[in-house]
């Protein structure tokens, strides 16, 4: 607040630094040590929620049927929250960089960078946000406040179909590479009502796999995922050095300084590396001390900028000119390391699926009657049909499944 608004609208300092809940006993002032005790936690039983502003009116009643704020169970540690981080960050872009490379040439890392640093610093400024009001508690209240009520239905929409269609595209993902390390032979009949190809036998059987994962709620459970994420990518990067190293396969390829023409494409690549805000507000808000999340951010980004940098060096070395859109189809099949990197990358959408889906079945679940969010039976119903209707569009939905 400058100082000439505060001037002129002495009362709005009050109004502003109002906490959202309150019990019916607790003055509504501005006061430091009433500040103090809300952010200490120290509110009473049988609170209600107020709004703070004229600007948040709606706010509560907005949330109730548009999404639902993260959750308020703080439970991770930073190392878990760290964890998730790079779990959310480092996955299929790690496969696609060496081909951005090939594309924009090798000054083109400069743009690699410089897009870790400026996802990092805005994932701070969405940290200020979230901190400015205790009623900012996801990205749809932030652009209600910037834009009201039409910019939150905008940016909920936008930002679930987002994290909808990344969960589908694991499905994919995994029944593409399930059915490239197999076999594209095997089919099943039921009763000659229809028939089941080889990618739609993974596809079932992969989201089977995935269920029980997104049937956790609590973030700090899923970290222990986030492990199996962070290791699988660590162990993708390990089986390329190993295939050029101890396979023989060679450094060698040179490649352009700068390609103008395609830099386009390597640009939308390096971006697509570091998409992860759409998760950064349920990670801060899981967190135990979330005076923390700069470090968590940063030490996510810099873990994935020199995983990104290493294996893009790496593969672009060994491949040239002939990398392709994912370096684990130029790994020769014949080596182990080649079939273990093909199974990782299996393993590692496993990972990510339940994380990312988490802000679109906290969203649903916000539109149940208060009664019913107390059953968990009724968010395991919920996950389940959301789970299932990712499968059924990863199947039916053209250029999705193929």
């Amino acid at each position: 607040m400058s100082p000439r608004y505060a001037a002129n609208h002495p009362h709005d300092d009050l109004l502003l630094n109002k906490p959202l809940l309150l019990d019916s006993t607790t003055p509504v002032v501005g006061s430091s040590n009433q500040k103090k005790d809300y952010q200490e936690g120290k509110v009473q039983d049988g609170s209600t929620i107020i709004t703070p502003t004229s600007s948040y009116s709606n706010l509560r009643h907005v949330a109730s049927t548009v999404d639902l704020p993260p959750s308020k169970q703080q439970s991770s540690s930073t190392a878990q929250a760290l964890l998730n981080g790079i779990n959310v960050l480092c996955g299929i872009g790690l496969l696609t960089t060496p081909y951005a490379l090939r594309e924009g040439g090798w000054l083109s890392l400069i743009l690699l960078v410089g897009f870790s640093i400026i996802a990092c610093y805005t994932g701070i400024l969405l940290q200020r946000c979230l901190e400015s009001n205790p009623g900012l508690k996801t990205f749809p209240d932030i652009g209600q406040a910037a834009f009201g009520r039409a910019g939150r239905l905008a940016i909920a929409i936008v930002l679930y179909f987002e994290l909808y269609g990344s969960c589908v595209e694991f499905i994919t993902m995994i029944s593409d590479n399930m059915t490239s390390v197999l076999s594209n032979n095997i089919s099943m009949s039921l009763e000659g009502i229809f028939d089941l190809s080889s990618h739609q036998i993974f596809a079932i059987s992969a989201t089977l796999v995935i269920l029980p994962t997104v049937w956790l709620k609590n973030l700090s459970l899923l970290s222990y995922f986030s492990i199996g994420g962070v290791v699988s990518s660590i162990l993708v990067a390990l089986c390329l050095l190993w295939t050029g190293v101890v396979n023989n396969v060679g450094f060698h390829g040179r490649g352009p300084i700068l390609n103008m023409a395609s830099l386009s494409s390597t640009i939308g690549i390096y971006g697509y590396a570091f998409s992860g805000h759409s998760v950064f507000p349920n990670i801060y808000t899981s967190m135990k001390k979330p005076s923390r999340f700069p470090f968590v951010l940063i030490g996510s980004f810099i873990f994935c900028s020199f995983l990104y940098i290493g294996v893009a060096v790496c593969a672009f070395l060994m491949f040239g000119d002939s990398t392709q859109s994912q370096f684990t189809l130029n790994m020769p099949k014949q080596f182990v390391a080649s079939k273990i990197a093909i199974w990782t990358m299996v393993v590692n959408p496993i990972t990510k699926y339940a994380l990312t889906l988490t802000p679109v079945t906290l969203s649903l679940e916000e539109l149940l009657p208060e009664a019913l969010r107390e059953y968990y039976i009724v968010s395991i119903f919920i996950r389940t049909i959301l789970v299932l209707s990712t499968l059924v569009v990863a199947l039916t939905v053209p250029f999705f499944g193929k």
